[in-house]
């Protein structure tokens, strides 16, 4: 089966680049399908299954363009919070007035199109590591904002996905007490296992034999019913229940 993607892009010649990038990243096949606007985008999604969010076969990936003819990009990442999708910018923005409300709003990821064909492929192929896909200038503006921000003025952080997206500097949420995990499935305690002993995504899939994009299914799920946002507060719970 292969992985559906969704291009929201109003230039036909950077979707056409988009469509490119992602099929130099990914090994798996893949099905691109474009859309020119916020409206194309809403109609694509909800075919994908009620309210586009629930669907026997969802999108897995999403490149979100901000600046688009009837609307901004900003509007669909807040309306998909729940989606089932990585979801990352691809846009020409590399300010803070843009970056930080996109993340704000539930972004992955943050791609600048501007960057070589090269550096594009390298960062989107992340996902499957289980990182962000971030252009370098992005990533030195986040790496600068948390060195001179202060705790008062930082953005919280996006909600989480393939490529978590958490705060540099962001240090485990302490955990009060242990937290049972019976509500975890069978499947998504053995991801949990191989997420806290340190396995990146790629390598889960390859040891359970599934795909990459299932595996992060489930961690979003684990994420979700346990309320943590990252690996390392995830690890700390299986440790707690001596999963590792």
């Amino acid at each position: 089966m292969s992985v559906k993607v969704l291009i929201l892009e109003d230039n036909p010649v950077a979707r056409d680049f988009l469509s490119r990038v992602l099929r130099e990243a990914f090994s798996d096949p893949i099905t691109i399908t474009e859309a020119g606007d916020l409206e194309t985008a809403r109609r694509q999604i909800a075919l994908t299954g009620p309210g586009g969010l629930h669907g026997a076969d969802p999108f897995k990936l999403m490149l979100v363009d901000l600046e688009l003819p009837d609307g901004n990009g900003l509007e669909l990442l807040a309306d998909l919070g729940q989606y089932p999708a990585t979801k990352v910018v691809t846009t020409l923005y590399s300010d803070d007035e843009h970056l930080f409300p996109a993340l704000q709003c539930g972004a992955d990821g943050y791609l600048l199109k501007e960057d070589r064909f090269e550096v594009l492929v390298e960062e989107l192929r992340k996902i499957v590591l289980g990182q962000p896909p971030l252009s370098p200038a992005i990533a030195r503006r986040l790496l600068t904002h948390f060195r001179h921000g202060t705790a008062a003025d930082a953005p919280p952080p996006p909600a989480p996905g393939i490529g978590t997206l958490g705060s540099p500097t962001k240090a485990p949420v302490p955990i009060e007490k242990p937290v049972d995990l019976p509500h975890l499935t069978p499947r998504e305690i053995e991801v949990l296992t191989y997420l806290s002993k340190g396995f990146t995504i790629k390598e889960i899939a390859n040891l359970m034999g599934i795909k990459w994009f299932t595996v992060n299914d489930h961690i979003k799920s684990i994420y979700r019913k346990l309320n943590v946002s990252s690996r390392a507060e995830a690890a700390v719970l299986a440790s707690k229940q001596g999963l590792v």
